[in-house]
């Protein structure tokens, strides 16, 4: 299947309206392409749970993983431009940088990023984190890292973007099946959506591209492709403004001061599917482990407590690139590092879509993308 003449106006399907399909679809419009959103339930997407971390570096990510959130990690500022500048919102990017505090020398010497940040000793530990408990007499300083107000301000300037940018959206649309045929190249080709509308109606959308975005719910749609749930509970406290500067990133919670003096305080990581609802297991076990982190936090009011699905494959880096059918694009898979890869994500997407099957084998972005494919899961032939 080739692409479309740019003389017509390309179309595509955005399967999925989180933080993933929202920034798709916004990558898409901005670059000509017409674009349609199908979402299931506006409140069921990770970005309105996520903290919002971009720390590639706290996160000790390594390998491809580590080289694909660095290059995001640069794109976001830019990236936050486009959506305030189409929205008029703002995203509420923060370069904050991130404080990873360790219990010896010795474990902060094994830490995989450790030769990106900067070290730090008990005084300089306490400068940066005030108030941290003395369990900790070091640490290291990303200064490269940030943060986004996914669940306040960016997910509502995406989703206010996309309609600028004429992004058509459908509420409460389940996907319920992918509809192929073979090609003359031998593929299945990607040829249409199996669809249940909001009012019950059981219907069938011709289309010949779409970007798979579901999340959590991914392998619904392509069960080769093991994207499970990962369920994480939060909650926020209101602290004294300027009390916490940095993210802090500890072993058993981590915390994420916004601007406004708002922490956030997650997460937890349970196998559980889609068991909905907070715990008194999973709060007492974010209320403690931000009493072994930081002390003083215990006394801030509480604000919300909350929780989402974050999508997760077993190595636990996201699906990317073409998928198993000819014209579908997967943009899924990405844990915890979601608001980190979703400008990169859209990039590498529009890239996939603008050169069609045949120009990507051409470039060198089949390389970028071979460790996230969709069938790296699958036994070698």
């Amino acid at each position: 299947m080739t692409p479309l003449h740019r003389s017509r106006q390309q179309q595509v399907l955005v399967l999925g309206g989180g933080l993933m399909g929202l920034t798709v679809a916004h990558v898409m419009a901005r670059h000509g392409w017409s674009v349609g959103l199908l979402r299931r339930g506006r409140r069921d997407a990770a970005g309105f749970a996520a903290a919002g971390m971009a720390a590639p570096h706290a996160e000790g990510l390594s390998g491809p993983l580590l080289a694909l959130a660095q290059r995001s990690l640069q794109m976001i500022p830019p990236w936050v431009g486009t959506i305030e500048e189409d929205s008029g919102l703002p995203c509420g990017w923060r370069p904050c940088g991130t404080v990873v505090p360790f219990t010896s020398q010795a474990q902060r010497q094994a830490f995989p990023t450790a030769a990106m940040g900067h070290p730090l000793e008990r005084a300089a530990l306490e400068a940066e984190a005030p108030g941290i408990s003395p369990a900790f007499p070091c640490g290291l300083l990303f200064p490269q890292d940030g943060q986004l107000d996914s669940r306040r301000q960016l997910m509502a300037a995406l989703e206010q973007a996309c309609r600028r940018r004429g992004v058509r959206f459908e509420e409460g649309v389940t996907v319920e099946r992918l509809c192929w045929e073979e090609g003359g190249d031998g593929h299945p080709h990607l040829v249409g959506i199996a669809l249940r509308a909001s009012d019950g109606e059981k219907q069938r959308r011709p289309c010949e591209r779409a970007v798979l975005c579901c999340g959590a719910w991914s392998q619904q749609l392509i069960p080769s492709v093991p994207v499970t749930p990962v369920k994480g509970q939060m909650f926020s406290v209101q602290a004294p403004r300027q009390a916490l500067q940095r993210v802090l990133f500890g072993p058993g919670a981590y915390l994420v001061p916004r601007r406004d003096g708002l922490v956030v305080v997650g997460a937890t990581s349970e196998q559980v599917g889609f068991t909905p609802g907070l715990t008194p297991i999973g709060q007492d076990q974010l209320e403690r482990g931000l009493r072994q982190l930081l002390p003083a936090a215990t006394r801030w009011p509480p604000m919300e407590r909350w929780y989402g699905f974050r999508p997760c494959t077993r190595d636990q880096q996201p699906v990317l690139g073409p998928g198993p059918l000819v014209g579908l694009v997967m943009a899924t898979g990405h844990h915890r590092n979601g608001v980190l890869l979703a400008a990169v994500t859209a990039e590498l997407t529009r890239a996939v879509l603008d050169a069609g099957p045949a120009g990507l084998r051409k470039t060198s972005l089949a390389t970028t993308l071979h460790p996230f494919r969709w069938n790296r899961f699958s036994p070698a032939p």
